[in-house]
């Protein structure tokens, strides 16, 4: 036994409690909520970030930072998710989802957002201890240290295959999409490398907040009072709010005057309502009315003519919305719960009709970045049937002389031209008229005589439209 004396031992630290940071551990649980209810995080965030600041949490920049970690981490998870991998140790599907939220997290602050490393670092490993435990924040840290040693830049140089080796997939990486809808999305655009770029990087863009003042309940003048209001590029109706903001709290919206209604669905209500028919022009139908943002377009504008709307839409809630945003029109309308493959009314009762089928909605992958990795290929083959059902209730439901608009939020093939093209060769008596000269002023509308637009090109969400019209 050693006569020498034991050293005291040196006092413990004391445990120091992690710091609770409102906006991160509020971005954490918009992630999570996207990520096990599948839910959609324009609709999870703002209940949340109401919250936050009912209980004084929030200031105005602490809920624009919240967006921006929730949405910049969700349009970049592919390319997030090609780092983390590279510096773990085992397969992404091994680590436990909500540590990979916050990896996620961590990720974008370090490498798309100008926070310092350091207090990028600091802040992810204090949220980890929070909502993980001691023990796996120091994973989190580890995992984290590694991705600061170098820029966004030089991770997707290691991580992304050369383009000349596999151009979809390296754009895939890059610009953070699944390769199915990198090929889905070149197909539909054509042309070379730089056209499919720049509709990526559109993709990855924020959108900016666009208003529609309905006609005869509110004019653009009145919302371009609002601060960093701009006139729409291509709707008459159409007001851009550039720096955000809440739609809510301008008086026309809150009235129902006016909406929040993104300028390619604007675009496709007023060419469905500027398409020459042959004779009367009473009674339109909106066949897929749900949530209401063309319905109510269409409603005044309608009115404008004494023409009645009806709407129908198969989900009784999301009826209620369009009787909703319906309210106050100006002119006659009707609001009805109706499957439109199996419609109550009688065929050829109406004069124009609109179908806003539904659809993967890769035309707005900017407004919902979790839809791109939600989707899946096989998702078309489930579309397929309705849409393909709405179009021929829609030709079967218009008069002859009247004209039916086929729109999709995606410009996808499948969902688009091979769906008319189909119904086209069942209805020997409707033929495509030239969409393009009812949208006046917008360029690059392609060889027509349908018309997609494009987030790159026209600012809008990639909307497509065919007018048809029965001839016989």
């Amino acid at each position: 036994m050693s006569d020498q004396p034991r050293r005291p031992r040196k006092p413990a630290k004391p445990y120091r409690r992690p710091k609770k940071d409102p906006v991160r551990i509020l971005a954490f649980e918009a992630l999570r909520a996207v990520d096990e209810r599948d839910a959609y995080a324009n609709l999870v965030l703002p209940p949340l970030l109401r919250k936050a600041r009912e209980n004084g949490d929030f200031q105005a920049r602490d809920a624009a930072l919240a967006t921006e970690l929730v949405y910049g981490t969700l349009r970049r998870q592919g390319t997030y998710d090609a780092v983390v991998a590279a510096c773990v140790d085992r397969p992404l599907r091994e680590v436990d989802p909500p540590v990979l939220d916050v990896l996620s997290l961590g990720a974008h602050q370090l490498l798309g957002t100008r926070i310092p490393t350091h207090a990028a670092v600091s802040a992810t490993v204090e949220l980890a201890r929070v909502v993980l435990g001691d023990g796996r924040a120091k994973f989190v840290n580890a995992v984290l240290r590694k991705i600061a040693q170098d820029d966004l830049d030089g991770w997707l140089e290691r991580v992304a295959p050369p383009y000349d080796q596999d151009p979809e997939d390296h754009l895939a990486v890059v610009h953070s999409h699944p390769r199915w809808v990198v090929s889905a999305l070149w197909d539909s655009l054509g042309g070379g490398r730089a056209g499919i770029e720049e509709l990526l990087r559109a993709d990855n863009d924020r959108p900016e907040v666009t208003l529609v003042a309905r006609p005869g309940r509110a004019t653009p003048a009145e919302l371009l009072d609002e601060e960093a209001a701009e006139p729409g590029r291509w709707s008459p109706y159409a007001v851009r709010l550039t720096e955000g903001g809440e739609p809510g709290a301008i008086t026309a919206v809150a009235e129902g005057r006016a909406g929040v209604q993104d300028e390619g669905s604007q675009l496709v209500a007023l060419a469905l309502a500027n398409a020459p028919v042959e004779g009367r022009d009473r009674m339109w139908l909106d066949g897929c009315a749900g949530p209401g943002g063309k319905a109510a377009l269409l409603g005044a504008l309608a009115a404008k003519r004494g023409a009645l709307l009806l709407a129908s839409e198969k989900q009784p809630h999301r009826a209620g919305l369009v009787a909703k945003a319906l309210h106050g029109n100006p002119g006659p309308y009707q609001v009805i719960a109706a499957d439109g493959t199996r419609p109550p009314w009688r065929p050829g009762s109406f004069d124009r009709v609109l179908v806003d089928v539904p659809c993967t909605g890769l035309g707005a992958l900017r407004r919902r970045p979790e839809a791109r990795w939600r989707r899946r290929p096989e998702d078309l083959d489930g579309f397929a049937p309705l849409q393909r059902g709405l179009l021929r209730t829609a030709l079967e439901s218009v008069r002859p002389g009247g004209v039916v608009g086929y729109a999709t939020c995606s410009p996808h093939l499948a969902e688009t031209r091979a769906v008319v093209a189909d119904l086209l060769k069942q209805f020997p008596d409707a033929d495509l008229i030239d969409a393009r000269p009812l949208l006046p002023g917008v360029p690059d509308l392609g060889e027509g005589p349908d018309v997609q637009l494009w987030p790159h090109l026209h600012g809008t969400d990639a909307m497509y439209l065919a007018l048809i019209r029965r001839t016989g």
